[in-house]
């Protein structure tokens, strides 16, 4: 039994050879960027761990052995999912592994953009001492927070936010989707838009929510509310949000995820004091990184194994 790794940027792969060797099973490590790469490496794998290297239907027709494809992480925009399940390739993810690390980054961010810290604090390194810079500045309990996305992430967002005293709305596509919260008022998306004083994005990314947040809805924001994505880049239009931040739409927006990673030097966005941006680093904590490993090759293991996934995205 072998299991490839298509592309791996984690400083080692120890973790996952621990658990496959333990299952009496091979590995090998590849670092493929392109689909050409993907099928002249990894033709003879039974299984597949993958990070960024595109697996289109091309490549999958090209994988005659594979019967497993477990993505590192929540994600599976770089996977052709309806041509796998054509091909009889389960696909998993491991949608568990950074409930905490991101819905905690969310609320980093939503902090440093409520209390302005990050500004004062490099006003202060420019030898600025004055709070008046950051002025106004609002007391945060009981304001309105809007979740868009109330699946693990949204939901342990959500409880985390009312605990700190705001008050809860939530809105999620799926009809009767995501968990059901007591302290979570669940409303229409232009409600959300309409009475949120923060919203945090946390769904995922489909083509109903490509760009869900463009120039409508960003203009039917509060001018005084804030947004923060931790979710994927493409659901908000980049164009629009640059936009709205310098028009002032919007009085700011944070984000760990950009619709190019990394974003091109000359992308608007980064040249606004008023939009804060980490580098995709919301999933992280070294706890959250070898948990990730794990689940991603013990998944890889049990569906090869005969096994029924813990994590399917397909149904075969």
């Amino acid at each position: 039994m072998m299991i490839g790794i298509t592309d791996c940027d984690h400083p080692s792969v120890e973790i996952e050879q621990t658990v496959i060797r333990n299952a009496s099973a091979q590995m090998v490590h590849h670092d493929c960027k392109t689909e050409e790469d993907v099928i002249l490496h990894c033709a003879d794998a039974d299984g597949l761990l993958n990070q960024y290297a595109p697996l289109t239907r091309n490549v999958l027709s090209k994988l005659p052995r594979c019967k497993v494809i477990v993505r590192y992480g929540v994600g599976v925009n770089n996977v052709d999912v309806q041509a796998a399940t054509d091909h009889g390739i389960q696909i998993c993810n491991v949608p568990d592994y950074g409930v905490d690390e991101v819905s905690d980054h969310a609320l980093a961010l939503m902090y440093t953009l409520t209390r302005k810290t990050l500004l004062l604090g490099n006003a202060i390194r420019n030898g600025d001492w004055d709070f008046s810079i950051s002025r106004p500045i609002l007391r945060l309990r009981g304001q309105t927070v809007g979740v868009v996305g109330l699946g693990r992430i949204g939901s342990a967002f959500a409880q985390k936010a009312h605990g700190a005293g705001f008050k809860v709305i939530g809105f999620d596509r799926r009809e009767a989707g995501g968990e059901s919260l007591p302290f979570v008022e669940r409303v229409t998306f232009e409600d959300l838009l309409e009475r949120s004083d923060m919203i945090s994005i946390h769904c995922p990314l489909t083509e109903d929510t490509h760009n869900l947040f463009g120039t409508k809805e960003l203009q039917a924001m509060k001018s005084t509310a804030y947004l923060i994505n931790t979710a994927r880049g493409s659901i908000i239009d980049e164009a629009a949000l640059a936009q709205a931040l310098s028009e002032g739409w919007i009085a700011g927006a944070a984000l760990d995820v950009m619709e190019f990673e990394p974003p091109k030097s000359d992308n608007p966005l980064l040249k606004h004091e008023n939009c804060i941006i980490t580098p995709h680093v919301a999933w992280y904590s070294e706890q959250a990184f070898d948990e990730l490993k794990r689940k991603a090759a013990e998944e890889a293991i049990r569906v090869l194994s005969g096994e029924k996934p813990h994590y399917p995205v397909n149904q075969l």
